[in-house]
C-alpha cells in the first residue's frame, strides 16, 4: 500500500507543479473512512457543496467515503505525501505520528457533555492543539463531532469484571489501550473498515463506538449487547495538506474557510440527532439488547478507569490534562 501511496503522491506532485492556482479547476480530494450517512460523511458532502458554490466552480471537491481510497493507518501518510488534500481523522490518529496531545480526548469520562466539549474546541485550548499539526505538514481547520461512545459485546457488560479477558477492538491510541487494560480486557488495534468482519468471526469480542457508527457499519447485527456508557468521545480534526493550503490564492482559501465553517456547524448540529436516530433503529432491529447502567454501576466503571489518567500522564502531559479538566469544569469522578 505504501507503494500505491507513493505512486499517487508522484502523480499529485506532477499535477501541482507551482501554485495550486495553476490548476483549473483546483481538485481537492477529501478521503474518510466512515459511511456517507454518518455525521462526518454528511459534513464532508456539505463541505463539497459549499466549497464548489462559494468558489464558483474554481475548486472541485472529490469525496471518497468508507475507506475507498485509504484505511485508517494509511490516510495520514497519504495526506502528508500529497496523494490526498483533506482528511477528517479521529483525534486518536495523531498520537502514532507524534502529536500525542490529541489523545487527551480519549481519556475516559473527561468530557461530560457537548457544551464542555465546545468550550475546548472553540477556545484557545483547541487552537493551541491545532497549531501542533503544522510541524507534520498539515493545517488543522476544524473539529467535527461524532458523539459519545458506548460499549458492545456478545456478553452483557454491567460491571468492570465483565470485561476481563475479552478482546476489544480499539483505534491506535495508547490511552484507549490503557483504558481496556484497566478493565482487564485485551485491546486490539484494528482498522475501522475491518471491525464488522472481526466481530462476526470472533476475532474480537467487542468494541466501543457511537450509535451512529455502530448502526451504519451494521455492528449491531453481530453484537448481542450494547451498554449505554457515554464513557468516551469520538471527534475528528479536519486537516488539509499544508503545502496545498498555503499555495492556494488568498481569496480561494477564504472561500474554502467559509465553506468549512458552515459545514462544521451543519455536521455538528447533525451529530446528536444522527446518534439518537441510530439508537432508535438499533432498538427497532431487535438484534442487540440495550443495557442501561444504574448510578452505582456507572460509578464503579468510572472508578475502574481512573488509573488511566495516571498511566498516560507522562505521554499526554499532566499540564494539558489539568488544563482540559479546568476548561470542562470537572474532575473525572463527577
Amino acid at each position: 500500500m505504501r507503494k500505491l501511496i507513493l505512486a499517487a503522491a508522484s502523480i499529485a506532485a506532477l499535477t501541482f507543479v507551482g501554485p495550486a492556482a495553476a490548476q483549473s479547476p483546483i481538485v481537492l480530494k477529501f478521503s474518510h473512512v466512515v459511511a456517507s450517512d454518518t455525521p462526518k460523511g454528511k459534513a464532508a458532502d456539505k463541505f463539497k457543496e459549499l466549497a464548489e458554490k462559494y468558489t464558483g466552480g474554481k475548486v472541485k471537491v472529490e469525496v471518497y467515503p468508507n475507506s475507498t481510497l485509504y484505511k485508517d493507518k494509511e490516510e495520514l501518510e497519504a495526506l502528508q505525501l500529497g496523494a490526498v488534500q483533506m482528511l477528517a481523522p479521529s483525534n486518536s490518529k495523531f498520537g502514532p505520528i507524534g502529536i500525542k496531545e490529541f489523545e487527551v480526548f480519549d481519556l475516559p469520562y473527561i468530557l461530560p457533555d457537548l457544551k464542555s466539549l465546545r468550550k475546548v474546541t472553540d477556545g484557545p485550548l483547541g487552537a493551541q492543539l491545532l497549531k501542533k499539526l503544522d510541524s507534520k505538514g498539515m493545517t488543522g481547520l476544524a473539529y467535527w463531532d461524532n458523539g459519545f461512545k458506548q460499549m458492545s459485546a456478545n456478553k452483557k457488560l454491567v460491571a468492570p469484571a465483565d470485561y476481563k479477558g475479552l478482546k476489544f477492538r480499539i483505534q491506535s491510541s495508547k490511552v484507549l489501550e490503557a483504558q481496556f487494560r484497566a478493565l482487564g480486557a485485551i485491546p486490539q488495534v484494528m482498522a475501522f473498515s475491518d471491525v464488522y468482519q472481526a466481530l462476526q468471526t470472533g476475532v474480537v469480542d467487542g468494541q466501543e463506538n457511537t450509535w451512529s457508527n455502530i448502526y451504519t457499519q451494521k455492528m449491531h447485527e453481530v453484537q448481542k449487547y450494547a451498554t449505554v456508557t457515554n464513557h468516551g468521545y469520538i471527534g475528528y480534526v479536519v486537516v488539509v495538506n499544508k503545502k496545498f493550503w498555503d499555495g492556494l490564492p488568498a481569496d480561494i482559501r477564504e472561500q474554502l474557510s467559509k465553506a468549512m465553517k458552515e459545514a462544521t456547524e451543519f455536521g455538528n448540529s447533525q451529530s446528536a440527532k444522527e446518534n439518537d436516530d441510530a439508537l432508535a433503529e438499533i432498538k427497532k432491529a431487535g438484534k442487540t439488547e440495550i443495557v442501561a447502567l444504574t448510578p452505582e454501576q456507572d460509578e464503579a466503571m468510572r472508578k475502574a478507569m481512573m488509573p488511566v489518567y495516571k498511566d498516560v500522564a507522562s505521554r499526554v502531559g499532566q499540564p494539558l490534562i489539568d488544563e482540559f479538566l479546568k476548561e470542562t469544569g470537572r474532575s473525572p469522578m463527577n
